[in-house]
């Protein structure tokens, strides 16, 4: 995540933009979940897709969000590998009898 984080701080720099305000922030984050919700909804629930809709990819909007994470984490100084390694390993440590 480390080249994805730099790639986007640099993107900011050149332009000479701010990152957004830490609710606006959260507030895109959910409008992507959002979409990406509605995305699975449409293939795996009951609730198909309008024929008048767009097509939407999950894997783009997989990508939004991770984009908008990068933004928080940039703007707020989060390494985004610490922070899935240290959600890996609390997982790996909680979860190792949980399944068996």
């Amino acid at each position: 995540m480390e080249k994805y984080q730099k790639q986007v701080d640099d993107w900011f720099t050149e332009h000479k933009w701010q990152y957004w305000e830490p609710l606006a922030i959260v507030a895109r984050l959910y409008e992507e979940g959002g979409e990406f919700s509605r995305i699975v909804n449409h293939v795996y629930g009951p609730k198909k897709k309008k024929l008048d809709e767009h097509a939407q990819n999950m894997e783009e909007e997989i990508g939004d969000i991770i984009y908008t994470l990068i933004c928080f984490a940039n703007s707020h100084n989060i390494n985004l590998d610490n922070a899935i390694q240290k959600s890996i390993d609390k997982v790996i440590i909680r979860d190792k009898n949980r399944f068996n």
